[in-house]
């Protein structure tokens, strides 16, 4: 695998307002001054974590979509993030992947956060989704995805190889428990071989609730390969390389005893 840069935008969010946010997150992509391959962004990056999708959701390829498949073209890179998305007469947290060539991928968060009402307001997907780009294969998740082990399980066979080498999950993570973020984003990366991105918004919603962002890009060790500081409204870009993730599969190989399972639904 090639060496791949990521960058990461971390940053506070307007409410149910997806003009204003285009219109920053693009003044801060044109503020990127490296070269970068993949740009995430936030989940629901263009309304926050609204419980109301009616008055903002965007029909599938609707204009955030459009904006999206633009701005990868113009620059060459992967642009990602979710949308607050209506199709069908349903609401969907969707991520999106989308590639410089129109290419995309999509993704509807699964576990949907009961808590704070999203499984009344919003539809689950069904299905996992791994992408490949350059080389690297990228496993799709959203928020509170990350507590669900068994769903970000990455498998392993000798003729295949690992499922996945990366896992991407974008947030709305609030503050008040943002020691389980930082906690499970590296679990997940160690006990799965694979790097992490964790990007999570900053600043207060509409209904109070605030976020730290702690968005962090973890090896397959556990460490922190990046250095964004909590409530940092930042961009930063970051290298990851294949080759020391290839060595230590090869050196540590957990995931030839890994338990073998299927999930039902």
């Amino acid at each position: 695998m090639q060496d791949i840069k990521v960058t990461l935008i971390q940053s506070p969010l307007y409410w149910e307002n997806p003009g204003a946010n285009r219109k920053m997150f693009e003044k801060k992509i044109s503020e990127i001054s490296k070269p970068t391959d993949i740009v995430a962004l936030p989940e629901v990056f263009t309304t926050g974590f609204t419980m109301e999708p009616s008055n903002c959701a965007e029909p599938h390829k609707g204009k955030t979509f459009q904006w999206m498949k633009h701005l990868a073209a113009k620059n060459n890179f992967v642009i990602t993030g979710s949308i607050a998305t209506e199709e069908n007469g349903k609401y969907y947290n969707r991520l999106i992947w989308m590639e410089p060539d129109g290419n995309y991928y999509q993704y509807d968060k699964k576990h949907l956060f009961g808590f704070a009402g999203e499984t009344k307001n919003y539809t689950p997907g069904k299905d996992r989704v791994v992408i490949e780009y350059n080389g690297w294969k990228f496993l799709l998740l959203i928020c509170y995805d990350l507590r669900f082990p068994v769903w970000c399980k990455n498998n392993y066979s000798p003729e295949k190889g690992f499922e996945y080498d990366c896992i991407l999950n974008i947030a709305n993570w609030p503050s008040p428990r943002s020691n389980h973020w930082r906690i499970l984003l590296k679990a997940r990366a160690i006990e799965n071989q694979a790097y992490m991105i964790g990007v999570n918004r900053i600043g207060k919603d509409d209904k109070g609730i605030d976020h730290s962002g702690d968005s962090a890009l973890i090896d397959h060790m556990g460490e922190e390969l990046s250095n964004i500081q909590p409530f940092e409204e930042k961009i930063e870009t970051i290298t990851i390389s294949g080759d020391p993730l290839y060595e230590f599969r090869q050196k540590l190989k957990v995931a030839e005893d890994w338990d073998k399972f299927k999930l039902l639904e």
